[in-house]
């Protein structure tokens, strides 16, 4: 039984949300504080946490920022502000998706319905194969990205993005063509989530060869060794 952990100070939208998860089978935690909640996610480890940016005690993002030094658990965060700021900080504290309050439980369902089917399908892979590139190596079975002789540490999703790009290595691939392959063919959200995250993977693997931005169209992973003169 998957567990999802939801954090939101409002007890009306815990109780909604609780009863929608319960329904799908889900074991479901609940708490109305960041620091609460922060405790129960690493008590309960669970798969999916659902988080909310306006929190007593310890905001979402300072629970956000505290779960990543520890844990690559899959994150939706729910902010009540439409300001795309709001949302952007959220995903670059390193939240996997966002929804905007007031949200469809249904919505949030099919998101955390999907994000469990790619963690368990990533799970179950069972590849061999290692992409080698000029100064990178990624091992598909450990799920393991190495610059160098350093162990790059990427999120599920981060990882996802990665692997895309890198399997489809000279090619361009647009921003739908990616929410498609990493958030699944049910996601709704805006394409903005892609260049956060591509932001993110940029950052963490210290060189921006690797990953060229096509202006207009979307991303395109060059093989640094192969686009040497």
């Amino acid at each position: 039984m998957a567990k999802v952990l939801v954090v939101d100070d409002e007890a009306s939208i815990l109780q909604l949300v609780r009863g929608y998860l319960e329904r799908e089978g889900y074991e479901v935690f609940t708490a109305m504080d960041g620091v609460t909640g922060l405790r129960l996610a690493r008590k309960e480890n669970p798969d999916v946490v659902i988080l909310d940016i306006m929190l007593p005690e310890m905001d979402g993002l300072e629970v956000l920022s505290r779960l990543r030094r520890e844990s690559n658990v899959y994150v939706i965060m729910l902010t009540a502000k439409a300001e795309e700021t709001d949302k952007i900080v959220g995903l670059s504290v390193g939240a996997d998706d966002y929804l905007t309050k007031p949200f469809s439980p249904r919505e949030l369902v099919a998101r955390v319905k999907a994000a469990l089917r790619r963690l368990r399908s990533a799970a179950g892979q069972t590849e061999d194969e290692v992409l080698d590139f000029e100064g990178m190596r990624i091992d598909l079975a450990s799920r393991q990205v190495w610059v160098g002789e350093r162990l790059v540490d990427l999120t599920a999703t981060e990882f996802e993005l990665l692997r895309a790009l890198a399997e489809n290595r000279g090619r361009v691939l647009n921003r739908e063509q990616l929410l498609e392959r990493v958030w699944g063919h049910e996601y709704y959200g805006e394409l903005r989530v892609v260049d956060v995250h591509i932001g993110h993977i940029r950052r963490k693997l210290g060189d921006n060869r690797y990953i060229v931005t096509v202006r207009g169209v979307g991303y395109r992973f060059e093989d640094v060794e192969a686009g040497k003169p």
